[in-house]
Parts: structure tokens; C-alpha cells; sequence
């Protein structure tokens, strides 16, 4: 797994802003309710994440698909989640190559911030990080 620098622009909208008081959420909100999707860099196909609230306002789940013509689709899902010991959004990603990591989002002024984290798979490690900027009205 690569750290790859991707558009996502918004496809389309499922659900309204919630009109909730803020929650730990909040640097999600923009993304929550929508589908975003993004040309991979090198031809090497879309990637698209649906974000939605799960048990209410619990939790965010980012599902996500990656469809290239060269290759069977790759999917994942993070799961969101306020962790209210070290009070911070941390989420949980799985992935359909039986792969997974786990890190933390926090927000930086438009941009939301993963700092390096470990993905695993088969026993073997590789750290990632990334940036979700906003680029736009309706893209990151």
C-alpha cells in the first residue's frame, strides 16, 4: 500500500448536514452524507469512499472502492471513532487483501491530518501518513 496524492471530487450527496450541537466529529461533517472519488495517479484507477453515520451519530464509516480495467476491485472501510480516554478521533481501516491499520485524524485549519501509522498485512509493516486538503468547494 502506497500513500498516493488523489483529487477527490464530490460525485454525489445522500443526506443533509446534520443540524446536531458539534461533536467530535465535526472535521468529518463535510465529508459525512456524501460520496467523493479521485483519479489515482499513474492511470491506476478511481478510488471512491461513501461516508456515513453509523448507530446514529456514533460513529463514521468510510467505505471505499478502488476500480481499475487491470485489476479485481480493491475495497475498504474505516470506521471512525472518538476515543474519549485520549481525546482524540482515531479510526480502524480493513481492507479486502486482508490488510489493516489503525491511527488517528485531527483537523488543521481545512485540512485533515493522519499522522504515520503502520498498515499490516501477511505479518509485514509499512508506515504511511496523509492530508486531506480542501481544494474547493466540493473537493479534497
Amino acid at each position: 500500500m502506497y500513500a498516493l496524492p488523489i483529487l477527490m471530487s464530490l460525485v454525489a450527496a445522500t443526506a443533509a448536514p446534520s443540524a446536531d450541537a458539534p461533536s467530535p466529529y465535526t472535521p468529518l461533517d463535510v465529508l459525512v452524507g456524501h460520496c467523493w472519488k479521485g483519479a489515482l495517479p499513474g492511470n491506476r484507477g478511481e478510488d471512491t469512499h461513501c461516508f456515513m453515520h453509523i448507530y446514529g451519530d456514533k460513529f463514521v464509516r468510510d467505505v471505499h472502492v478502488v476500480r481499475a480495467a487491470s485489476h479485481p476491485d480493491y475495497q475498504g472501510e474505516s470506521i471512525y471513532y472518538w476515543d474519549g480516554v485520549s481525546k482524540q478521533l482515531k479510526y480502524l481501516y480493513v481492507e479486502s487483501d486482508g490488510g489493516s491499520s489503525g491511527g488517528s485524524v485531527s483537523q488543521d485549519g481545512d485540512a485533515l491530518v493522519f499522522p504515520p501509522t503502520e498498515y499490516q498485512q501477511d505479518g509485514k509493516t509499512q508506515s504511511y501518513r496523509s492530508r486531506w486538503k480542501k481544494n474547493g468547494a466540493e473537493s479534497y
